[in-house]
């Protein structure tokens, strides 16, 4: 039976997992610390397309990500729902209506039998949330889909090993042989700093913010780079009505106002990171977040309406100073036949991710067997 290592307990990682496992394939997860506990449970818990990339012209990442957030709302529909969004411009916008409503169009159409319902204009005469009335030109509505991301990670990795799957919590993965195919392993619990080393016929690195720098750790070149950046949120104890996806004001950046869990949830920031400093949502993130807020609601908020923040790393290919126009697709790459890197990648598309990946390693066998034939 082949055997596979797989890196990172995340939700690209588990989604992987699973289904390698469902094509009859021994698997073993590697999470240095909790699944899911870094950069997957740290997102706006948004099950989305990507508008803002249609931007950037990511056609095929668009489409794909609409696709795929259906999967998830049939699969696990106790922890995803459909989510009406409501998308307002005002006089000070960067984006003028038309430009909105055009977008809004082309999603609709790249979502084709996906669709979750149709965008539409809509009258906020009487919002209940206090959206300022004051410089509004129009408010439009569409469909994305939101999600309790830990929770349904943690469900993937139930499906992962129902299949078969181990998964290993608490151990980090600290040496690659991309040769030989073997890892040195040590338990994050352990006092002793022994190094245990497995072997296994395809490692695949799904660490996400940390992939580049364990394979650089290992003298293992590589062509892609990663630009981390951290994304901040805040939870603030206030209910709310609607979504909103709003204009960050003198910004081309978007930023989100969700009701979540009978709370009001922001974000988020884009800061660029570097591995060592901590994930955290900084004083700074926070007033820029609560500013932004207070620019489009009557009633204000302060730092004391705030209950909880949080802050995750996005994995970004490196593709440009500007971050809002940074790539979010993701790539592989092989280091010799046994190693495979994933560089970037966006919850909603895991599991797309996973079957590209699932292809990769069926075809390596394929391949490898029909040479031990001839």
């Amino acid at each position: 039976m082949t055997d596979v290592a797989i890196i990172g307990g995340g939700i690209n990682g588990l989604c992987t997992a699973w289904l390698l496992a469902q094509k009859g394939i021994n698997v073993t997860v590697f999470e240095k610390n909790s699944l899911m506990r870094a950069t997957s449970s740290a997102s706006s818990k948004l099950l989305h397309g990507g508008l803002r990339y249609l931007e950037n012209f990511e056609i095929r990442l668009v489409r794909e990500s609409l696709k795929e957030r259906v999967f998830w709302l049939e699969h696990a529909p106790h922890l995803a729902k459909p989510l009406k969004i409501l998308f307002p411009v005002y006089q000070d916008s960067q984006r003028p209506s038309w430009m909105i409503q055009l977008g809004l169009f082309v999603y609709d159409l790249l979502a084709g039998k996906y669709k979750l319902g149709a965008f539409q204009k809509e009258h906020v005469e009487h919002n209940p949330d206090g959206l300022k009335r004051e410089g509004l030109r129009a408010c439009f509505s569409y469909y994305d889909a939101q999600m309790h991301d830990y929770e349904l990670g943690l469900w993937v990795a139930e499906q992962a090993s129902a299949c078969g799957v181990k998964i290993l919590e608490n151990i980090e993965v600290k040496q690659i042989d991309a040769v030989l195919g073997k890892i040195g392993i040590s338990h994050t619990t352990s006092e002793s700093g022994t190094i245990e080393h497995l072997a296994f016929d395809y490692i695949l690195n799904i660490t996400g913010p940390w992939a580049e720098d364990l394979i650089n750790r290992n003298g293992i070149k590589t062509k892609a780079a990663l630009e981390l950046v951290r994304g901040s949120h805040l939870l603030v104890d206030r209910k709310l009505h609607e979504a909103y996806i709003l204009q960050v004001p003198g910004e081309k950046r978007i930023f989100f106002v969700l009701p979540y869990k009978e709370r009001t949830l922001i974000g988020t920031t884009e800061i660029k990171h570097t591995l060592g400093q901590p994930i955290v949502c900084s004083q700074e993130e926070q007033g820029y977040l609560i500013k932004a807020y207070n620019h489009y609601f009557e009633a204000a908020i302060t730092a004391n309406d705030i209950v909880e923040t949080f802050a995750g790393l996005r994995p970004l290919i490196h593709s440009g100073e500007q971050l809002h126009k940074t790539t979010r697709e993701y790539i592989f790459e092989w280091t010799g036949d046994k190693l495979l890197t994933v560089f970037g990648g966006k919850w909603t598309t895991a599991r797309a991710l996973a079957e590209k990946l699932t292809t990769e390693i069926l075809l390596k066998e394929r391949h490898k067997n029909e040479l031990s034939k001839t």
